[in-house]
């Protein structure tokens, strides 16, 4: 017998492209919370040391996978510059809400941790210049863009949510409060007609005096 036995090629190497692309398609059909090294490992029909290659841990990869949402944020840098400060973060805020509520579920990753990949650091850097560029001093201007990022994020979850499998419950949650007991709950009877708010309906809502206090906040008001 061969002293030299033939060992069975090991299986192909997958590139860390495909694996945040296969890692961010588990996170928008089963939820941040499927996102296991393992998991992903099945579904690309690899091994787990594959994977770990390209990632360290389970970390490493949700950053990834966060920083490959921010990627997917479209803006026009040329506009940007000739704007006002109140209308340029407005176009970014609704950029980052129609990508992130695309993936609402991979916008909950964000609670794990701050995003500071490539992708996350641009549009963080393109919003704080223009906020220094209108006036803003750096605290205030930082404090900004963390409350405008994360109403976005908030929102776009939500939305996420709305559209999926939380829009049966929401009607649920409606019904309810359109059978409230008027006596009992006067206020909350009052607007039961107005309801449902959608959130793409409360997005632009909120955005506005959002934008408008923050220039309050630089002007000493």
């Amino acid at each position: 017998m061969d002293q030299f036995v033939r060992r069975p090629a090991g299986r192909p190497a997958v590139p860390p492209d495909r694996i945040v692309a296969m890692a961010l398609r588990i996170v928008d059909e089963e939820g941040a919370e499927a996102l296991s090294m393992r998991a992903l490992a099945e579904r690309l029909g690899s091994g787990t040391a594959t994977l770990y290659r390209h990632f360290g841990n389970r970390a490493e990869l949700v950053a990834q996978v966060v920083d490959h949402t921010f990627g997917l944020v479209e803006l026009d840098d040329r506009e940007l510059a000739s704007a006002s400060w109140q209308w340029s973060l407005a176009v970014v805020a609704h950029a980052m809400f129609r990508a992130l509520g695309r993936h609402g579920n991979a916008a909950r990753l964000l609670a794990e941790q701050i995003p500071v990949g490539p992708n996350a650091m641009a549009l963080r850097g393109r919003c704080v210049a223009v906020l220094l560029k209108a006036g803003f001093e750096a605290s205030l201007a930082t404090r900004a863009y963390v409350t405008l990022a994360r109403y976005v994020c908030g929102l776009a979850i939500q939305l996420n949510h709305e559209n999926g499998a939380g829009g049966r419950r929401n009607e649920v949650s409606v019904a309810a409060l359109r059978g409230v007991d008027p006596a009992r709950f006067p206020a909350v009877h009052s607007i039961a007609e107005a309801l449902p708010v959608l959130v793409e309906e409360v997005f632009p809502f909120g955005l506005d005096p959002i934008l408008s206090g923050l220039g309050d906040f630089r002007d000493g008001g």
